[in-house]
């Protein structure tokens, strides 16, 4: 399914997405990709106060950019085309479990990779695997554009 996976590591994989995090909203979030595999990109994101809405839980914000992180990285990790780049247009969440501490994971799988759109589906579960949210991100393929004028 994707060249780009085949032609590297695990671990190679994982540098080169976690690369991409510095001085982002992803690196303030602490969030980390941690597995990668044929068909799914997994990361985590450490649950405290930094991330808790007023009532001491999980801040509905920061898992939708959570979903929204994986499921559009995912989207050009598997496109494995340096002529095109990946927007989100539209972010659906569904909050079904609190969490006060601890590590969420989000694992983003394909449900449909287009020529111009890209749907996935992007589980957020706990550390008992238990599901916090289910979210579903679409993503636009686009050419990238030259700076150069």
């Amino acid at each position: 399914m994707n060249d780009n996976f085949n032609k590297m590591d695990t671990q190679q994989s994982l540098e080169i997405l976690n690369s991409y995090n510095k001085n982002t909203l992803m690196e303030t979030l602490q969030i980390e990709f941690v597995d990668v595999g044929e068909d799914f990109i997994t990361a985590k994101m450490p649950v405290n106060s930094k991330v808790h809405q007023p009532h001491g839980i999980l801040h509905g914000g920061a898992t939708a950019a959570l979903a929204e992180t994986v499921g559009s990285c995912a989207s050009a990790f598997f496109l494995n085309d340096n002529s095109k780049i990946v927007k989100g247009i539209e972010l659906s969440i569904n909050h079904v479990k609190s969490k006060k501490d601890g590590t969420v994971f989000a694992t983003a799988k394909a449900v449909h990779q287009g020529r111009t759109t890209h749907l996935w589906e992007v589980k957020i579960v706990d550390e008992q695997h238990n599901l916090i949210s289910l979210c579903k991100i679409t993503n636009i393929v686009l050419d990238k554009i030259s700076d150069k004028k």
